[in-house]
């Protein structure tokens, strides 16, 4: 990457990585807060959705908002209103009081993520994206470690030294996007894909991206009040929190290897199946502390690899044009999950105690098992267009950084493969060169493992039964 790209993208990181400091533990501390205040396991699971609700409206909304004043500005009034939804409640704690601050801040701080995604998408070109969203997925989830891990610090000052310390991680954010030289980048507004048209376009698509989000969104929420009533204390919370996002960062890419070498469909359900065993063994094993930190460093994997993988999975059977839209109607998919998944699991463990967490885990892996194996009987999983990229849940705009350079050929000749017409009907596709594979045709790879070691590429005239594709000049 050269210095110029890395300087044009330095700031809108740095920015990302001290709020995401302050974001990665205030999950932890509103549940931990609102159970030591002797709420039910309910209230807090609407009082948790409330922020994902609010990430779900600004990543529809919030693009407005940014065309009109731009980058620089928007982000000014996205983080200062998150500092300040933080700082009110380490002065009001009433619950519903909280449920309406985590609404307006969960709608601020997806604003934020907009403003960072959309200036790395406009800092380079399509071969550069992928360095960039590696740059973007460290900064992410280290964060996150790093801000759990500050939890017992932070819990140990009592009263609002948590909140402070948050709305001050949010405040200064702010910095390094204001003191760039440079005029905002421009985007187009976000224009996702229908649901009903992603559902004809990728029914195994959605669904894991759905069932990400009910995941995800439970471990953010609930996992830490878990972990508080079983006995463990307030800083070893944190510690197991951290672990649980380390995993999410370190798996994520063998994960994704994997499913380059295999069926995607079957990778699938294979995270179903794992996840499904791991909370199993959670709920039966004998714990030492140990255990639990490998078994949700596990789960984490888990868990947070099931999107990306899902979002290749779709990738692999959109025409080239609708791939940065299918990616943006995926994470509006994803962000309803997350926000109904809260109300949905916390009533669970209302009635099956604290281990109904990992009941509610523990069934929703099964439950995609038999989904995308219904799915694999019906219709066999599209061969990989493009390696695996390792992304999370991003804004609308910021949904483009995952569409690589390789994707968009991939895709590009899966269309002269197999008419691709009739899946979105609005987006123009390639004229096939050849007819659909026949049912005994050999799967053929559109890109080759080997390159990815920096070997030779072979060209498309040695793919067998495959016509070369006009020159496109």
């Amino acid at each position: 990457m050269s210095r110029q790209l890395l300087t044009m993208a330095l700031a809108p990181l740095l920015g990302l990585f001290i709020l995401g400091i302050g974001n990665g533990f205030l999950s932890t501390v509103i549940t931990l807060r609102l159970d030591a205040a002797g709420e039910s396991a309910v209230l807090i699971g609407w009082v948790s959705s409330a922020y994902f609700i609010g990430l779900a409206l600004g990543a529809m909304l919030n693009d407005r908002l940014l065309l009109r004043i731009g980058h620089i500005r928007a982000y000014g009034s996205f983080a200062s209103l998150v500092a300040v939804t933080v700082l009110l409640q380490g002065l009001v704690d009433h619950p519903w009081a909280w449920f309406v601050l985590r609404l307006i801040g969960g709608w601020a701080t997806v604003g934020v993520y907009l403003v960072i995604e959309s200036w790395l998408l406009t800092a380079g070109d399509q071969k550069v994206r992928g360095r960039l969203l590696a740059l973007y997925m460290i900064s992410l989830y280290a964060a996150g470690v790093l801000g759990q891990l500050l939890l017992g610090v932070t819990e140990a000052m009592g009263g609002a030294a948590s909140f402070m310390v948050i709305g001050m991680l949010a405040s200064l954010s702010v910095l390094p996007m204001a003191m760039i030289p440079r005029v905002s980048p421009l985007i187009e507004k976000a224009e996702p894909l229908p649901p009903h048209r992603l559902i004809t376009l990728t029914p195994t698509g959605v669904m894991g991206s759905f069932g990400s989000g009910l995941a995800v969104a439970a471990v953010y929420a609930l996992l830490p009040l878990y972990l508080q009533r079983i006995g463990l204390s307030v800083d070893r919370v944190g510690q197991m929190m951290a672990v649980v996002i380390l995993g999410a960062l370190l798996l994520q890419y063998p994960v994704g290897r994997w499913s380059d070498r295999h069926d995607r469909q079957i990778v699938l359900i294979g995270i179903g199946a794992f996840c499904a065993l791991v909370s199993a063994a959670i709920l039966w094993l004998p714990m030492t502390p140990w255990i639990l930190a490998g078994l949700l460093f596990l789960l984490g994997g888990g868990v947070f690899s099931l999107y990306p993988v899902a979002v290749g999975h779709a990738a692999d059977r959109a025409p080239a044009g609708a791939l940065v839209r299918m990616s943006q109607g995926l994470l509006l998919i994803n962000a309803i999950g997350s926000a109904i998944s809260p109300p949905l699991v916390s009533p669970v463990m209302g009635v099956l105690g604290d281990a109904g967490l990992f009941w509610s885990f523990g069934a929703l892996g099964l439950f995609l098992v038999a989904f995308f194996g219904w799915r694999r009987s019906v219709r066999p999983a599209p061969v990989p267009v493009a390696p695996f990229q390792p992304t999370a849940p991003m804004s609308a705009a910021g949904a483009e950084l995952v569409v690589t350079e390789e994707m968009v050929q991939g895709a590009i000749e899966h269309e002269h493969m197999e008419d691709l017409s009739d899946a979105v009907p609005e987006v123009e596709v390639a004229e096939p060169l050849v007819g659909p594979p026949s049912a005994d045709e050999s799967r053929v790879a559109y890109f080759d493992e080997e390159s990815a070691r920096g070997e030779e590429t072979p060209t498309q005239e040695e793919l067998p039964g495959i016509e070369p594709l006009p020159s496109r000049g």
